[in-house]
Formats: C-alpha cells, sequence, structure tokens
C-alpha cells in the first residue's frame, strides 16, 4: 500500500439514518407481522434483533440495509479513485466540483511516498505535476482566441456591446468563453487532481465498499476514504459493526485473482499493445461502434406495448406502436424534465429492445459518462491498457480550427512529455498504482457498454444537448445515427431535449434558459448538427 505526502482524504458525515441497524431489523420483522415493527420495538429485544440482524445478512437478504442512507463530504479524493471505484456501480448519488465550470488552482492533487523506489523520485513528481498546471494555465491562454471566435460565430448579437470600445469584449460573456477554455485544457491535467463532493449511499452500498476497498485501481486512496466512512457511521451505531465483513487484501479481490488467472500480474507491454490494436481496429475510426442490438426491436417494442395495452395487432400495428412509444407527440412523458418512462407501464416495453457499443473516449468525458448508470459499461483496469512510454490520448475537436494550432502543439508535446515521465517511473521499479495518477484527462477510456432502450434513449436524449460535454455528444451522435441506419422508425424522434420538448409541444423549448447553446437545433435535422465548442 502506498503512503501519501499529500493531504489525505477528507470524509465528513453530514447526514444520516439515526439507528441504521435497528431500521434494517424493524424493516425484516415487518415482513413476517399483521402491523408495522418500529425502531422502538426493536430496541425491547437486543438478542432477538442481533440475531436477525445476522441471520439475515448472512441469508443474502439485504434489502433491509438499503432503506438507511448516509450523505458524506469527501474532500481531497483523486478524480481517478472517483472514476475507478465511487462512481463505477449503479448504487449512489454524487455532486462533485466541476473542471468543466470551475477553474483548477495548483497544489490540488495527489502526492505519492516514493522515495523507497529513488531519492529524487518524490521532487520529479511535484515538478511533473507543476508542469501539467503551468500546461493548463498556458492552454486556457492560448485556446481563448479560438474560443472568442467560436463563441461570437455562434452569438453574433454579443459580439460587442455599444458602449464598449473597437475590440473590447464585453465582460458579461467572459465567464462563458473562459469556461470553455477550460473544459479544453483540462485534458492536460492529471487524474491525480483533487475533487471535492457530496456522495450518499445506503448501509448496503457502504458494506460493499468496506469489503472492496483495497481493489484496483486506487486500493491505498479508496481504503482510506472507506475507512473514514465506517467510522464514522459506527461513531452513530456502533451496532453497524454486527453485519461488517473483513475487508479484503487486495490479492483475494476478483479482479486481481482474475488478472493472475491470465497471467496478467504487471505491466506487459506485448499484451498490451495488441489489445489496443485489436479495440481500435475494430472500432473503424468511430468513437463508438454498434455491436450488438436485439433483432426485429420495432416488433419487439410492438408486441410488448400491445400486451401491455391489452390490444390486437389489428388495432395497433407495428409502427404505430413505435410512435405511439417514441414520439413525443404522441407520448406526454418525452419531453417532461422529469423522466417518467420507468413508471409508465407502457413504456417499459423500452427495456426489452438492447444495444451494446464499444467505446473509446477520455478519462474526462468517461467520468460523466458513467454517470448514466442504467447503461453500464465494463471499465478497465486502467493501467493495463496504457504502455509506459507511449503516447495516447484524445485529442479535442477545438485543436483541429486552423488558429488553434500553437495550442495543438502545445498540447500534444505535454502529453508526449507525460507518456516519458510515466515510462520513467515505471522503470524506477515504481507500481501502477502510484504511476497512474500522472496521466493525463485526455488518456482513452476504451470498454463495452451496454443498456436498454429506455435507458440508451434517456442517455441520447440528454447528451444531443449542445451544452453536453463535446466528447460525449459526439459519441452519442455515433450511436444514434448508427441505429438509425438499422432502425429508422425507431430513431426518427431521437432528439436533443429541446427537440423533444419541441415536437411535443413543450415550451420554452431550450430548457436550459441562459445556458442556451445559440442554435435553434429543435429545427435541425441530425445531418446538420455540427458544434466544435
Amino acid at each position: 500500500m502506498l503512503s501519501l505526502r499529500s493531504a489525505p482524504p477528507k470524509v465528513t458525515l453530514t447526514k444520516w439514518f439515526s439507528s441504521p441497524m435497528d431500521n434494517a431489523v424493524a424493516t425484516a420483522r415487518t415482513c413476517y407481522s399483521s402491523r408495522v415493527i418500529t425502531d422502538h420495538d426493536v430496541k425491547s429485544n437486543l438478542a432477538l434483533r442481533d440475531r436477525i440482524a445476522r441471520s439475515t445478512f448472512k441469508a443474502g437478504h439485504h434489502t433491509t440495509l438499503q432503506h438507511a442512507h448516509f450523505q458524506f463530504a469527501v474532500e481531497h479524493v483523486s478524480r481517478q479513485a472517483l472514476w475507478s471505484f465511487f462512481h463505477a456501480h449503479p448504487f449512489y448519488n454524487s455532486e462533485q466540483v466541476s473542471q468543466r465550470y470551475v477553474e483548477v488552482k495548483g497544489g490540488r492533487v495527489l502526492k505519492p511516498e516514493l522515495s523507497s523506489w529513488g531519492p529524487a523520485l518524490n521532487a520529479r513528481w511535484d515538478a511533473i505535476v507543476e508542469r501539467q498546471m503551468r500546461v493548463y494555465h498556458e492552454l486556457i491562454e492560448l485556446l481563448s482566441p479560438t474560443v472568442e471566435r467560436l463563441y461570437f460565430d455562434t452569438f453574433p448579437a454579443r459580439r460587442r456591446d455599444r458602449n464598449k470600445g473597437e475590440g473590447e469584449v464585453d465582460k458579461r460573456w467572459q465567464g462563458s468563453m473562459q469556461k470553455r477554455a477550460q473544459e479544453v485544457a483540462r485534458y492536460v491535467l492529471p487524474i491525480a487532481t483533487h475533487a471535492h463532493l457530496y456522495h450518499t449511499i445506503s448501509a448496503l452500498t457502504l458494506l460493499r465498499y468496506h469489503r472492496l476497498a483495497a481493489s484496483h485501481d486506487c486500493p491505498t486512496e479508496q481504503r482510506l476514504v472507506v475507512d473514514q466512512m465506517v467510522q464514522a457511521v459506527l461513531a452513530l451505531d456502533g451496532d453497524f459493526a454486527l453485519v461488517l465483513e473483513q475487508p479484503l487484501e487486495l490479492d483475494a479481490t476478483p479482479d486481481a485473482r482474475a488478472l493472475a488467472t491470465v497471467g496478467r500480474c504487471g505491466v506487459d507491454v506485448a499484451m498490451t499493445r495488441e489489445l489496443i490494436q485489436e479495440f481500435d481496429a475494430a472500432l473503424e475510426h468511430r468513437t463508438s461502434k454498434l455491436v450488438s442490438m436485439t433483432e426485429q426491436p420495432e416488433r419487439v417494442l410492438a408486441r410488448a406495448l400491445r400486451e401491455a395495452l391489452g390490444v390486437p395487432r389489428s388495432r395497433l400495428p407495428d409502427e404505430a406502436a413505435v410512435r405511439l412509444l417514441l414520439d413525443p407527440a404522441k407520448n406526454g412523458a418525452l419531453g417532461n424534465s422529469l423522466d417518467l418512462l420507468t413508471l409508465g407501464k407502457a413504456s417499459r416495453a423500452l427495456e426489452l429492445v438492447q444495444l451494446t457499443f464499444q467505446r473509446k473516449i477520455s478519462h474526462a468525458a468517461d467520468s460523466q459518462a458513467q454517470r448514466h448508470r442504467m447503461t453500464p459499461g465494463a471499465r478497465p483496469i486502467l493501467w493495463t491498457q496504457v504502455v509506459p512510454g507511449e503516447a495516447d490520448f484524445v485529442l479535442p475537436v477545438i485543436f483541429e480550427e486552423p488558429d488553434a494550432e500553437r495550442a495543438r502543439h502545445v498540447y500534444e508535446n505535454e502529453l508526449r512529455d507525460v507518456a516519458l515521465d510515466v515510462a520513467h517511473f515505471h522503470d524506477a521499479g515504481v507500481p501502477p498504482e502510484a504511476w497512474q495518477y500522472l496521466l493525463p484527462n485526455a488518456v482513452p477510456v476504451r470498454y463495452t457498454e451496454t443498456g436498454s432502450l429506455l435507458d440508451q434513449h434517456h442517455k441520447w436524449t440528454t447528451r444531443l444537448c449542445f451544452n453536453a460535454q463535446e466528447e460525449i455528444w459526439r459519441a452519442t451522435l455515433d450511436e444514434v445515427e448508427q441505429v438509425a441506419q438499422r432502425a429508422p422508425v425507431l430513431m426518427e424522434h431521437v432528439l436533443p431535449p429541446c427537440g423533444q420538448r419541441c415536437r411535443g409541444g413543450v415550451t420554452p423549448y431550450c430548457p436550459e434558459g441562459d445556458r442556451f447553446c445559440g442554435q435553434p437545433v429543435w429545427q435541425k435535422a441530425r445531418s446538420e448538427y455540427l458544434r466544435v465548442l
């Protein structure tokens, strides 16, 4: 396990269930009682409580532990640990500081203790992360003229305030342009960069965290966070210890055992290169490639809808049934600010069509994409997809603009330098758990993702918004166009939020208010979608 030189993670329990174990037992007993059992009833017989708590847990009856929830404020945790562990499952809620909208300050980065592998390694690490931060700020400056040009091409009426002098930008728009520049510049920041967030989980999820905290990719950091979470809950209710299992050591975790089984116990350059070449060739130059889809999806949907509504095919043909489900003019659940599809009997027919994609996007973009927890992906142990010394990164589309040539040169040079830095630490014997933190936000994540049409539809319609992160927007458009080629009726009305609302007669069409993207996208066909910022 690593030692840290930087500030350790800080966890504060901010909201909680007051007696989680009493509540778990009360809910269990209610299942077999003629009345609702309360926490007070449970306290009257503590021996019975303890026996029920242990027996239901051992038997796998764990829904009783999902009632109690805890909200934690977490500080000084790396972006990598959040991506790899705390956001890599469906059963949580987080609100974290955004690197898109909040400028990153220097010094807020994880620093491992590396002196045991070499006396100069700590100083070299510090110099590297300081350089990454300098390049981040340099890129913000270099990209600003390009961003300004593109911004005012989109918002020509905002170009100049009539009270301003020639060449002076109206300060009202500077913040918006700054955010767009730093959204791209952040790609050079290390995934060691700290974040702060609120993180809410159930008692059951906390037990799972405790059991698997020492797993890839960040066992040391994860243990530091999870141990504080557990201690905070034990201080609230010591009886939580009744169902705490011993944490697994890293070598005993399922992923570590799987790595050992396939002979992947460390960096294997030949194996990694082969995997990357195999994946990228299969992708065929796409960001996201459709690799599997339910056969005859229109027929599957139509049959399920008729069954839900109790009507025969003669009253509801297949194509009409699909439109009834997916056309916002016919389905009132679409275009609504709340996602109501999961609660409608008819719309749950969309769960029956499954779509699977291979996807390659940056760590920065995937850290947002994975928040669509109902379209899960088999994301990698990150260091297994990295060849130390070889620059492998995503290039944001803005760098293809002619006036961004200097910024692109700085960007690409920095990412090549980081690749060499990683190789230096690897060659010195530093384990992947440590050197992975130097990897930039631009490092690609290669994985396969799946989801039902209901959940993919939610992801597509939100991420087709022109305010969505540009890389995810591009991947989403890639997916929608591929499915449309195979099932055009299915995708006819898959639109961004403004298009859904326009088709459904909901005003205003754009729900973003003063965050309006500047384009009447609801008037455009998908073939006309074009964006750089």
